[in-house]
């Protein structure tokens, strides 16, 4: 009797098995064909030299060791670590201040959540587009609202000295989605410590720094990651808007990658380009995790 039993739980576990894959089976081929496989060939591309009509060529580490000479490959990299630098702290405090102001009970705050978060729903594409308007010269909405100030015209796009800026302003277009992941953090805050800090007499900012933010620590990390994660691979406002210019002020790395594949026809530079990318994203959050021990309190007491 235990035996039948046994032998008919196997059948049936191995049907519920041959079900699973069947059912997985349309992700698994999907993740080889469009992401395992494209990854495993870059890497083999970048120790080679390929322009996509003639066979690749075997080069070893020459690809990387031209990089390192490329004036063009530590501009890139200078104005995306410039980039990231400015654009990653302000969108984060931009997305944490709307939230604490959201979170506050006052009239209408669906509505606010919901304009707040819309922004970030638009294409890159079509939010580009949108901000190329917004910086034109002449006609556009920025410097009609400087007019009032009495400063002249900037040409934000055109200037070396400017365009990055536009790019760093056009960043912030999106922080409805961060905003919206700092709210969840804040409401996950207990009312009754809160209580308990104004009862001892701290005012909001002490609440804050010593109640508050300790609690939304990891969010604040998850944040900072993803948004450094990011601001490391920014391609469409260059593309759409700047062309990488004036002067290559808006250079970007993946831009760069770009130019080197589907305009130099350089796939074994620009696949080694790639790589490096990874590693130099790979290398940052693992010092901000390093680091966050110093600012990330975990409810189990220990940040190890």
């Amino acid at each position: 009797m235990k035996g039948a039993v046994s032998l008919g739980t196997s059948r049936g576990s191995r049907r519920e098995s041959k079900y699973f894959y069947l059912f997985v089976s349309p992700w698994i081929i999907g993740f080889i064909v469009f992401a395992l496989f494209p990854i495993g060939a870059s890497l083999y591309y970048s120790f080679t030299d390929y322009d996509i009509i003639h066979a690749p060529v075997y080069v070893g580490l020459n690809n990387y060791s031209e990089l390192f000479k490329d004036e063009q490959f530590w501009n890139s990299f200078k104005v995306t670590l410039q980039y990231t630098f400015f654009s990653v702290p302000l969108t984060l405090l931009l997305s944490l201040v709307f939230a604490l102001l959201i979170n506050q009970k006052v009239p209408f705050r669906g509505f606010f959540r919901t304009a707040m978060y819309f922004p970030s729903m638009i294409s890159g594409v079509s939010m580009s587009l949108l901000f190329f308007w917004v910086f034109n010269p002449q006609a556009g909405l920025f410097n009609y609202g400087l007019s009032f100030f009495g400063i002249e015209p900037i040409h934000w796009l055109l200037d070396q000295k400017y365009a990055m800026w536009a790019l760093i302003i056009m960043s912030f277009w999106g922080m409805g989605a961060g905003m919206l992941i700092f709210l969840a953090g804040l409401q996950g805050v207990p009312t009754s410590l809160l209580e308990a800090a104004r009862l001892d007499g701290a005012g909001r900012w002490r609440s804050f720094w010593n109640v508050t933010f300790p609690i939304i620590s990891s969010v604040f990390l998850f944040q900072l990651i993803i948004g450094m994660i990011d601001s490391f691979q920014v391609f469409t406002q260059a593309y759409t808007m700047t062309q990488g210019g004036p002067n290559y002020s808006t250079w970007f790395y993946v831009y760069n990658i770009y130019v080197n594949a589907f305009k130099n026809f350089r796939y074994g530079y620009a696949s080694a380009m790639s790589w490096l990318l990874l590693i130099a994203v790979m290398f940052v959050t693992f010092l901000i995790m390093k680091s966050s021990k110093r600012f990330v309190h975990y409810e189990g007491g220990t940040n190890e």
